[in-house]
């Protein structure tokens, strides 16, 4: 680099420091700037001779991470530092006493436990994200900004990932949507979840992303326009009150229109709700519920609601904090709009989660919302011995879940994840009691332990010392503490009948293999099964004649190749994508395909290395991809089709549409219309004038299914066609 570049790069690093300074959320003291600027020196002393992949100076990393924790977070100067230095010992000669001697215990501490995550180990015999995701967790709990600094550093990482390889772009998308995504809307960063979301949205599926982008765009003037119409109806309503507000349009975002569009299967256009309005009101503490109300009354008042679509977050506030009230009416045009009415404090509260949580928050009340979550989430971690990828996906459930609000035989409110159960609820209580369990009933009834508790019910648990889990509990539990509970004291119960089973003289190997045979997680579980007899002498004997070591040499011999096939007679229908070959080389190896999701050939596809049975193809849109991928990235090896044999495929293709005579003989001409498409299943069912029809057809490949679902769209009376 000349002279002039490094003099370039250094005044543009000086200035990104004034803009951190400028930029923060909270008011910096003296002391405060003295501090930043310490840590700003240690970080470009440390990293002065590192480059990025993108080219530039390393240094622009943590001022850019800083910069996110200072204004969109809005945490202190102490977290502003730690995000300065958050890899300075991990990647320079700094070291944690240097920091901690420079900086302080807490400094050094919230630094540690960002370089702990940054350092996991490699553990090829667990999933290695999994684990590594299971141990930043439990960095949670010692100081909760560790993790809101790994999510800053994880959202300017996806900002700037362009620089990356192809791979590692998808895995560190899948990874984002997996766990930290779903961390920030816990800890209440709804706009940087929003963010993660659309941006491992366009690494993982670019071309919808693009797509759905290209639309919004297209479709601002409209919104605008839109919001315009609607506010000029409650305007003169909202001044006569004298009240102070603003109203603003927010378009729903990319990936969330794209969820919509999956889980509804309906196109862009028609997705009704693509936006929501937001009025923004100032006011007192003390007036708020009142005005907000207020507003309520205004906008139903020219506008008719949706009696099922209020949500009232200000009586009773999510445990992220999150308050305010949402309302679905009937606007302009016969359009059903989201309201979204909160006063500026709850607002910035929705805009930065924890941080303005607490600053609006003195004395007792900080133990609210997030202290509590914490406290149950480090039980569930502490007590969790369970397999990585298990606990992981247990913890994710609970990240996303919405929130029903109960109440204790004494009118206490509870707060519980949507679809939680009695037994749910009595852990929640108490371990003591959740263990003790006996029975439950719900507004006075007597209830089955796995009963889903709904919003208002009022629940009373009966306990007995003799009661005790058993393993349906874990059937009639959905919340990470209550399974973990559970779990826990089944495992006490299994160990003192496996001792008896470990009586079996096995060197460690031989029980490894047993325990895969079996096809059991842990020796623990082999044992157990062996101590009630399950697992018999006979067994055993049959284990040790016919085991041989499929997986190690599966591996060896970088699995068996199928054998080339003789020429290939290249009809039209192979549309020239039949056979898969995987991998740089594009070897032909054995492969199944998965039954989660179907792959035929033409779909875009990836393979997963599993244990015991070889490859596993699964479609890129596979809803069990992005944990694939995220948990078991060293498994997963790149697929593609390619020019093969006249192999036949299994779809099934869903209907839907007005019920007509003869709708039925015009279906089925269509398929027998349709050259070298075998029907072998028709499955219709008619109800209040609708009709829903499930089709199974064999086809050669994706092509010549697309043509037929085009066909059947334009049969008279369908409304819609898709592939299940």
């Amino acid at each position: 680099m000349t002279q002039a570049t490094v003099e370039i790069e250094n005044k543009e690093i000086a200035k990104q420091y004034k803009k951190l300074l400028r930029i923060s959320y909270q008011t910096l003291s003296n002391d405060d700037k003295k501090l930043i600027r310490a840590a700003f020196e240690v970080a470009v002393d440390g990293h002065k001779d590192q480059r990025r992949k993108s080219g530039e100076a390393y240094v622009f990393h943590p001022i850019a991470v800083a910069k996110i924790v200072a204004s969109e977070i809005g945490l202190d100067a102490t977290s502003i530092a730690s995000a300065l230095l958050h890899d300075v010992v991990e990647d320079t000669d700094y070291t944690l006493d240097d920091i901690e001697r420079m900086f302080g215990e807490t400094i050094a501490r919230i630094v540690n436990g960002l370089t702990k995550i940054a350092h996991l180990k490699k553990d090829m015999s667990t999933s290695q994200q999994a684990e590594n995701f299971r141990k930043m967790l439990l960095t949670l709990h010692d100081d909760v900004r560790v993790i809101i600094i790994k999510i800053a550093d994880r959202y300017h990482n996806m900002l700037t990932m362009d620089a990356m390889p192809e791979h590692k772009q998808v895995q560190m998308a899948s990874e984002t949507l997996y766990i930290y995504a779903p961390l920030a809307h816990r800890i209440g960063l709804y706009n940087i979840k929003t963010e993660l979301e659309d941006l491992s949205l366009k690494y993982t599926e670019p071309d919808v992303y693009n797509d759905i982008a290209s639309k919004i765009e297209e479709s601002k003037e409209e919104q605008r326009a839109y919001i315009d119409s609607f506010s000029a109806v409650i305007d003169k309503s909202l001044k006569k009150e004298k009240l102070d507000y603003i109203i603003k349009g927010r378009m729903k975002s990319i990936f969330s229109i794209r969820k919509k569009m999956n889980v509804q299967n309906v196109s862009f256009n028609e997705i009704y709700d693509k936006f929501a309005i937001r009025i923004t009101y100032k006011s007192d503490e003390n007036n708020e519920k009142f005005i907000a109300w207020k507003i309520y009354s205004i906008v139903t008042d020219h506008f008719t609601p949706n009696p099922v679509r209020l949500r009232d977050w200000i009586s009773s506030p999510k445990s992220t904090g999150y308050e305010a009230l949402h309302i679905t009416v009937m606007g302009p045009k016969g359009k059903w709009v989201e309201v979204q009415i909160r006063s500026e404090r709850m607002h910035e509260i929705a805009e930065k989660g924890y941080a303005a949580h607490f600053k609006y928050k003195h004395g007792d009340q900080q133990e609210q919302g997030i202290e509590v979550w914490l406290n149950k989430l480090q039980e569930a971690l502490e007590s969790s011995n369970t397999n990585a990828v298990d606990f992981v996906e247990e913890f994710k459930l609970n990240l996303y879940s919405k929130e029903i609000f109960v109440f204790t035989p004494k009118g206490e409110l509870k707060s519980l994840p949507k679809g939680s159960t009695p037994l749910d609820f009595a852990f929640n209580v108490h371990t003591e009691v959740g263990l003790r369990t006996r029975g439950a009933k719900v507004n006075g009834k007597l209830v089955p332990l796995n009963t889903t508790l709904s919003s208002g019910d009022q629940v009373e648990i009966m306990t007995s010392d003799q009661a005790q889990p058993n393993q349906n509990w874990l059937d009639y539990a959905t919340t990470a503490r209550a399974r973990a509970k559970i779990k826990s004291s089944l495992r006490e119960e299994k160990k003192s009948i496996s001792s008896e089973g470990k009586e079996i003289k096995l060197n460690k190997d031989s029980i490894n293999k047993m325990v895969a045979h079996f096809k059991l997680t842990t020796s623990l579980d082999l044992f157990y099964r062996v101590g009630i007899g399950v697992i018999d002498n006979q067994m055993i004997k049959d284990f040790a004649s016919s085991y041989n070591n499929a997986f190690i040499s599966f591996f060896k011999n970088k699995i068996r190749r199928n054998p080339s096939p003789d020429d290939i007679n290249k009809e039209e229908i192979t549309s020239k994508f039949d056979m898969l070959v995987f991998g740089k080389e594009e070897e032909k190896l054995e492969y199944t395909l998965s039954k989660c999701c179907n792959p035929i050939p033409g779909d875009e596809v990836f393979g997963f290395i599993s244990v015991n049975e070889g490859i596993k193809v699964h479609k890129k849109n596979c809803p069990n991809a992005i944990a694939l991928q995220s948990n078991y990235a060293y498994r997963i090896i790149n697929a593609r089709w390619i020019d093969s044999t006249q192999e036949e495929f299994r779809a099934d293709i869903r209907l839907t549409g007005i019920d007509n005579l003869g709708l039925v003989s015009e279906i089925t001409q269509v398929i027998s219309d349709n050259l070298h498409v075998n029907m072998r299943n028709l499955n219709f069912s008619t109800d209040g004038g609708t009709f829903t029809g499930k089709i199974t057809v064999v086809v050669k490949n994706k092509s010549m299914i697309k043509k037929l679902i085009d066909n059947l769209k334009q049969i008279n009376g369908i409304d819609k066609v898709s592939r299940v």
